[in-house]
């Protein structure tokens, strides 16, 4: 774009070469990221204010999102945002918990170049989570990236490659992996009280439908260029109404969920979650399943190849059923409906779990017969059990994989995608999980990547 592009790509190359595999960080100040004293807390940027950085960010009064917890542990000094209320706001809230303002920037390569910034923070919607995951570690930092990791499986196999070569630490945001009902859910599998897994059924909730929105010109405050970033351009479309922590239907924050060319619906919105645990429990997090069969699914809008043929509504699923099958037989289900959570079934028993829930006979037991000492801390990979955030910084710490890595939800945000894309072509595809590739399936195969705008191709 510019000559400062040109430094950030000579930059990015330099590093490359000179830090090549696990030694790139290894000449970086690589401080003790511990916990004692205040000149020793990590520096952090965040990109992306919205409501799951910290909705007081959006000019609501609530305590929900990430940036409060992740406070505890570094120290903001820079925040990012496309759209400029929300970063102004976001960089006088780091204000009153630090007494200082945090650099408000609208570029976050202003926060990746930056040498004193040592973590990247990343709550932006997911068409921008791997361009900025992926030159964040280029760079040096390490990142927390919020859940959907990413908008392709493309994106995803680039980002686990990278965070490999780099060496750097990445923390994808599925808090449920540090919840101790889902810890112990997985413990009471592993030990096998429920016989052998076969089966985990993930209700995920049904998506929303919009009224016709029509295109108007973007409020001041964002630049509807940059938010839309390697996604191809499209107008602003926005209706006002009783809708919603944005009291609207839109294209953009927070309503950008329900629009298959930012996000995936509730596939990989709550299937973030839920299939990552499922895939987890199942010990596929470093495979696929082979076969995905989208046995019921309707949209709000008509489709057309994959693509909906309305541009005005919102066009990701409502309504779905869909099954992906492993090479052994096992399987995972995506439904709409049921109690929102996880029922996994085995040969002996079966137990249900979700937040704040876990329940079944096998469950049960555990009065009379607990699990055996250490159960918990060794399917946390044999680790202490703390909050997410903490396990990140502990991470950070000791150099060592957070709870959930890159790698991991790679594989189990892939089994999101597909189902995603099965429910757009509306017919059942074949999937090779050791080359991550469908089977004799070109129109499938269209849907692993993407063609980035022009001026947003991932610099690596």
């Amino acid at each position: 774009m510019t000559a400062k592009e040109n430094t950030r790509r000579d930059f990015v190359k330099t590093a490359t070469l000179a830090f090549a595999g696990a030694a790139i960080g290894a000449t970086r100040a690589d401080r003790a990221f511990g916990f004692q004293a205040a000149n020793d807390r990590p520096r952090i940027g965040a990109v992306g204010t919205g409501s799951r950085w910290y909705q007081k960010a959006t000019g609501l009064d609530s305590q929900y999102g990430s940036a409060p917890d992740v406070r505890r542990y570094g120290d903001y000094v820079a925040v990012c945002d496309a759209d400029s209320d929300r970063r102004g706001m976001a960089s006088e809230i780091v204000k009153e918990w630090t007494g200082a303002s945090a650099d408000s920037v609208a570029d976050y390569r202003a926060i990746i170049d930056r040498d004193d910034i040592d973590i990247v923070h990343i709550s932006t919607p997911e068409h921008w989570h791997a361009k900025i995951a992926i030159e964040a570690m280029l760079a040096g930092k390490d990142v927390y990236c919020e859940k959907p990791m990413t908008l392709t499986i493309a994106e995803g196999r680039l980002m686990s490659d990278i965070c490999k070569k780099t060496g750097r630490i990445v923390q994808i945001g599925t808090q449920q992996r540090s919840n101790p009902e889902f810890i112990k859910a997985i413990a009471v599998i592993r030990d096998g009280r429920i016989g052998e897994v076969k089966k985990a059924t993930c209700s995920v909730g049904g998506g929303p439908t919009s009224p016709s929105l029509p295109a108007i010109t973007p409020p001041k405050n964002l630049d509807w260029n940059l938010w839309q970033g390697p996604v191809q351009a499209v107008p602003f479309r926005y209706k006002a109404g009783p809708n919603g922590e944005t009291k609207s239907w839109s294209r953009c924050h927070y309503e950008f969920r329900w629009w298959y060319e930012y996000s995936g619906g509730k596939l990989t919105d709550w299937g973030a979650h839920h299939v990552d645990i499922a895939t987890w429990a199942l010990d596929k997090t470093d495979t696929g399943p082979v076969s995905i069969v989208p046995k019921m699914v309707k949209h709000p809008v008509e489709f057309k190849d994959g693509y909906p043929v309305d541009d005005t509504q919102y066009n990701t699923a409502t309504e779905f059923l869909i099954s992906a099958t492993f090479e052994d037989g096992k399987e995972i289900e995506i439904r709409h409906d049921l109690d929102n959570g996880i029922l996994f079934e085995g040969t002996q028993g079966r137990i249900f779990v979700n937040r704040g829930r876990l329940r079944g006979k096998p469950v049960d037991d555990l009065a009379s017969n607990p699990l055996p000492g250490g159960a918990l801390e060794e399917v946390y990979k044999n680790r202490s059990l703390v909050d997410h955030f903490r396990n990140f910084f502990e991470a950070v710490a000791d150099k060592k994989d957070p709870i959930s890595d890159v790698h991991s939800h790679h594989r189990a945000l892939s089994t999101c995608h597909l189902a995603a894309i099965a429910a757009r072509l509306n017919r059942a595809v074949e999937w090779n999980p050791a080359s991550e590739s469908f089977v004799n399936d070109a129109q499938a195969q269209s849907f692993v990547a993407r063609e980035p705008r022009q001026g947003f191709a991932i610099e690596t």
